[in-house]
């Protein structure tokens, strides 16, 4: 697939998730805009019969739903139920219900990470084929219970553990940096033994140049440099969208911004 392909893909899914959040006058647009250009190419590339996908920042879970709906796994209008008054299935953290191996549900920081090396660990005692694949915020690398899986995952040599950091440098009460430091994380993991790679998460054919390296023994850790609020310049960079609920100004804006780069 080309990079304007991949383009159009992501344009489609910020235009719809911006939507679902809109409509539902709920939050994280910004965090869901950052990491919309990798899972553009995850739902590519994914083998949906073999793989697992974890969700571990969970409030990403209208660009999650999106992705599912254009894979056929839900339907597409239950979109509309996205947040709605009353709703129990589609709300604003990911809620798996069994569908295309989401067997987690992400939400709460640092947990999707120990989840994914469970299901890893079972997928090689019962010899089964595919991935683990694990979207994770840079904020959930502070956490306790990410180094001690990537501790375990290494012990347990689990090549079949594929992580994507989503890293966007913010977090919900400022930046990454200043809370708690993490960086450089592609150098401190991959002194744990993990086969580490740090990309562009916004160039297309990087990203989707990460699944011609996969293999080997070590878990993979791919770190994606990434913007908060991608694709609409008034969120970029800008951690007021980390919660804020959007207007019908901004909503207008933002909507034709997007549709005016559409490719």
């Amino acid at each position: 697939m080309t990079a304007n392909e991949y383009n159009n893909i992501a344009n489609d899914a910020r235009k719809k998730v911006l939507e679902m959040i809109y409509r539902a006058q709920s939050s994280h647009l910004g965090s869901n805009f950052s990491c919309i250009d990798i899972l553009s190419v995850l739902f590519e590339r994914m083998d949906l019969k073999k793989d697992k996908f974890i969700a571990s920042k969970g409030w990403v879970a209208a660009s999650v739903y999106y992705f599912l709906s254009q894979k056929g796994v839900i339907p597409e209008a239950d979109l509309e139920r996205y947040c709605q008054p009353g709703e129990e299935k589609y709300i604003g953290l990911v809620e798996p219900r069994g569908v295309f191996g989401m067997e987690f549900a992400g939400g709460s920081m640092g947990y999707g990470l120990p989840a994914g090396v469970g299901f890893a660990l079972a997928k090689r005692l019962n010899r089964e084929e595919g991935n683990i694949h694990v979207l994770m915020s840079d904020g959930e690398m502070q956490t306790g219970t990410t180094w001690e899986s990537v501790l375990i995952a290494k012990h347990h040599n689990l090549s079949n553990v594929v992580v994507w950091v989503d890293n966007n440098r913010l977090q919900a009460m400022g930046e990454t940096k200043a809370i708690l430091n993490v960086e450089p994380i592609d150098e401190r993991v991959r002194l744990f033994g993990w086969d580490v790679q740090r990309i562009d998460g916004h160039d297309f054919l990087a990203t989707e140049s990460v699944f011609q390296k996969l293999g080997g023994s070590s878990p993979h850790m791919i770190v994606c440099d990434t913007v908060k609020g991608k694709g609409w310049k008034r969120a970029e960079h800008n951690n007021l969208y980390h919660y804020k609920n959007i207007s019908e100004e901004e909503f207008t804006e933002a909507m034709q911004e997007l549709s005016a780069s559409h490719g």
